[in-house]
Order: structure tokens, then C-alpha cells, then sequence
């Protein structure tokens, strides 16, 4: 997945550089410029131009992947703070037939490597941060050592913090935000990282662009572009959200922390969000909210770049191992639509205590109801859409009246009760919508991903290994 949104990203990079330097070839006239011009102009298309710093490069395998297989790639500065990794990154080039003039080893501290770059005129056009655990403590470096445009790669394997499943009191020192680990945990997790990629640079008048944002297996990466603009900064706070989740039926709000008017100069206005959006308990069954956030509340993901992202890989499929799985998350991905956070069928039938009712009939009811639904690549059987709750709980109330709960199971207080008491408010259609399929499902891609081991995951961080007792006594 990398080496595949670094290739996509440095195409555009280099093809944005490209038209800069045409347009002011178009406007020079004097024939010393123009020729000057002409040179940087076939520089971009012609040489190696773009380096990459490996923040964090252990044994170096990731850096020389990146070598071999990215082209137009001047320079990856292959980073570690351990001796060991530095003497282990140096065979590994070595090995590989690699000069350390395209891999270069650097042996140092991350922070300081990224800081050396602040207040320079070149700066990395690629940082690539994949930690042990949090990427936190290298961010505020991070967004500083990258070009204007350039891409922050960005992994974070801490996701028991950032879900909620423990600690959120750390999750909020370390990025920001309160994690929820209700309905959309995985989801929530990338928009807090994504949050606390934004708040670190607007410090220094710069804003992220989101290009996709990826939750796999154990862990999240997301790829974002960083520019500088001081006017784009000031719309930080509208892209921020306080997220409201029902702790009773899981039902959710998202509520902006700023607005954005224009003046009758066509001026933009940045304002406080008037709030909140919901009530002191849920409207729909009366229980308490818990309160997440902040978190980034806009897009996760660009279309325009996830798509040629996707055809980058069908067109290079050889040059890929897991081109399968890459196609399959990306297509997900692309379907996904522009709507924060999602539903999963395991709650919402776990909370009417109903049958489960099957996927195509509740995208059709959506869609029928005239709004937009998918799926999110973040969990299996989820339903990210537009609708509001209320709509949801309808096409569930309609649902359990053709299959029927027993209702003396179902405690007196309980969100059920207070939920199936009420009557639908619109008429519901499960009529099979001709949207209902997706395209990843009827193409057979492979959505979601299965363990290839037992017990597969991350494994421990480097360190030196404990003496036994024997090599204690000796």
C-alpha cells in the first residue's frame, strides 16, 4: 500500500511542479529565464527528484523496497537511533546491491533529524513514521520536515488506546481526543490521529489533505498531503467535531466545533458551531451519551486519489504481491461515501434483540428512503450513510413488525423497549434497490481480510534480551 500511494502521490507531486514551472515559462520573456526554466522543466520530468525519510527504519527492508521499486526517487534517508539497526540497515543496502547514496544510512535520534530540517528551503518530500506503538511524539518534527505538498505516512499500532478498549485518559494525552469504543471504533481512531495530524500543523500555518486513511488488521496508516496556508489553517476548527454516542442503542451525533459564513463581501466568517445536536439523553431510547473527540470530522479519504490509487494497481498487478487484497480495500475504500462514522448490523440488531436482517434488504430500505449508504472497509457488515438515526430505527421498527421479537423478553427499561414502542414515522421499502450490491461484492474482491497464522500480529519492539539465571551467575 505504500509503495503504491507513493508512486500515485509523486506522479501528481511531479506533474503539479510541472505545470507551476509552464505557466511562468509562459509568462517569461527575457530568453536567460526561459532557458533556465527549460532546464528545471525537464529536471521533473527527466531525473530523480524526490527524497524520502525512513524516521524510524530498524532493519531498513521498508527503505530498500522503496529504492528498488519506486522510480524518480533521488534519495530515502534510512533513520534509526540504534546502533544494531544501523549496522543491520547497512548489510540489508549492501546485500541488496544498493549504494548508500540511495539508501543512506542515518544514524540519529528521529526528533532531531526532522527538526534539523526547520527553516530550511528543502525539506523531505516524503516522511514516512511507522513506530513501535504511537506515531504522537513524532508528529510535531513530522509536519515541520515535509516539503509544502509533500506526503506524511503515518502508522500508529496502539489501537487498544486509540479504540477505547483501555485507557482513554493516554489516548487523550497522547492525541488529543477522547476515543469511543462503541459502534465505530476503528473509524474513530484514524479521525483522531488525523485530528491531531491537523492540530500539529496549523501550529506552523500549514494543513493536512487527507489522502486515504486505512484501518488494517492490528494496525492504522494513513497517507496525507501537508501545504502551507494560513487561510486554510483558520478552517481547522470547522473540520473538527465533538462526536455524541447513545450508550444505549449506540445512536450518534456529530457536532462541528466551527461554522463557516460568508460576509456580503463574499468573505468568509469563522464562527463558533451553535450546539449541541442532541438532548441530555437519546431521543430514541433515553439513555446517557458518552462524548468523544475532538476529532477530524471531514473527509478521511480523496476520491480523485484513491481512484488512481486503485488503477495504479490494476495496471501494475505484477508488482505486487498482495495486488488481491490491495484491490479489494481500495475499491471499499472508493465506494465509501462522504458521511462520518457507521452503523453495523450486530448493534443494530442487538439492540432490538431481532433477527438479523440481511444486508441487501436494509442498503435497499435505505436507498429506497432516498439516501446514500455503503459500506466502511474499517469492519465487516457495517452501513456508513447520510440517513439519520431516526430513519435507521424506522427501517429497524419495520423490520421486527415482519419478524417478530418476544417482548416479555425484553426488560421494561431497556433500549429496545423504549425503541420498538414507537411507530415508524416514514413507510418503509425493501424492495431490492438496483444500488443495493457494490461493486467490491458482485466483482467477488476480497473486502475483508482473515489472519493468515494463528496467533499473527505485531510482534515485540527491539531491545536487548534478559540474561538467564545461568548468565547472571556465571
Amino acid at each position: 500500500m505504500s509503495i503504491a500511494a507513493i508512486r500515485t502521490w509523486s506522479e501528481i507531486y511531479n506533474n503539479e511542479k510541472a505545470e507551476r514551472i509552464e505557466k511562468k515559462l509562459s509568462r517569461k520573456k527575457d530568453e536567460q529565464s526561459k532557458v533556465a526554466l527549460q532546464n528545471t522543466l525537464d529536471k521533473i520530468k527527466n531525473s530523480n527528484n524526490f527524497t524520502i525519510l525512513e524516521a524510524l527504519g530498524a532493519s531498513g527492508l521498508r527503505s530498500i523496497r522503496y529504492a528498488k521499486e519506486i522510480p524518480k526517487l533521488k534519495q530515502v534517508i534510512c533513520n534509526d537511533i540504534e546502533i544494531d539497526a544501523m549496522e543491520a540497515i547497512k548489510r540489508n543496502v549492501k546485500y541488496n546491491g544498493l549504494t548508500e547514496e540511495l539508501v543512506k544510512p542515518n544514524h540519529g535520534d528521529a526528533m532531531r533529524v526532522m527538526y534539523d530540517m526547520v527553516g530550511k528551503d528543502e525539506k523531505f518530500d516524503v516522511v514516512d513514521l511507522d513506530p513501535y506503538g504511537s506515531a504522537a511524539p513524532f508528529v510535531d518534527g513530522a509536519v515541520q520536515a515535509v516539503a509544502d505538498g509533500g506526503l506524511l505516512c503515518v502508522t500508529c499500532t496502539d489501537l487498544a488506546i486509540l479504540t477505547g478498549s483501555m485507557h482513554p485518559e493516554t489516548c487523550f494525552g497522547k492525541y488529543g481526543g477522547m476515543p469511543l469504543k462503541g459502534m465505530f471504533p476503528h473509524e474513530m481512531a484514524l479521525r483522531l490521529v488525523l485530528q491531531q495530524l491537523q492540530t500539529s500543523a496549523g501550529r506552523y500555518k500549514r494543513h493536512i489533505v487527507p489522502l486515504v486513511s486505512c484501518s488494517i488488521d492490528f494496525y492504522l496508516r494513513v497517507f496525507v498531503r501537508v501545504f502551507t496556508s494560513p487561510q486554510e489553517v483558520k478552517k481547522s476548527a470547522s473540520n473538527m467535531a465533538i462526536i455524541y454516542e447513545c450508550s444505549g442503542c449506540h445512536s450518534y451525533s456529530v457536532q462541528s466545533l466551527g461554522k463557516i459564513s460568508l460576509k456580503d463581501n463574499g468573505a468568509e466568517r469563522h464562527t463558533p458551531a451553535s450546539g449541541p445536536t442532541v438532548n441530555s439523553s437519546c431521543e430514541h431510547c433515553n439513555s446517557i451519551h458518552h462524548i468523544g473527540g475532538p476529532a477530524w470530522g471531514a473527509s478521511i479519504h480523496n476520491e480523485e486519489f484513491v481512484t488512481k490509487m486503485l488503477q495504479h494497481v490494476k495496471d501494475n498487478e505484477e508488482n505486487y504481491g498482495t495486488s488481491a487484497r490491495m484491490k479489494g480495500m481500495l475499491t471499499v475504500i472508493k465506494e465509501e461515501i462522504n458521511a462520518p462514522f457507521y452503523w453495523t448490523l450486530a448493534r443494530l440488531c442487538g439492540t432490538l434483540h431481532c433477527n438479523s436482517i440481511p444486508m441487501l434488504d436494509l442498503y435497499s430500505a435505505i436507498l429506497n428512503a432516498g439516501y446514500n449508504v455503503s459500506s466502511s472497509h474499517c469492519a465487516r457488515q457495517s452501513v456508513k450513510t447520510d440517513a439519520p438515526a431516526s430513519v435507521m430505527w424506522d427501517i429497524m421498527r419495520a423490520w421486527v413488525k415482519k419478524n417478530p421479537v418476544v417482548m416479555n423478553n425484553i426488560a421494561e427499561n431497556s433500549p429496545a423497549r423504549a425503541i420498538l414502542k414507537k411507530e415508524p414515522t416514514i413507510e418503509v421499502k425493501f424492495d431490492r434497490h438496483p444500488k443495493a450490491v457494490a461493486e467490491s461484492r458482485s466483482d467477488h474482491l476480497v473486502r475483508f481480510q482473515v489472519n493468515p497464522t494463528p496467533n499473527w500480529g505485531p510482534k515485540a519492539r527491539a531491545g536487548q534480551k534478559r540474561k538467564t539465571d545461568e548468565q547472571v551467575f556465571e
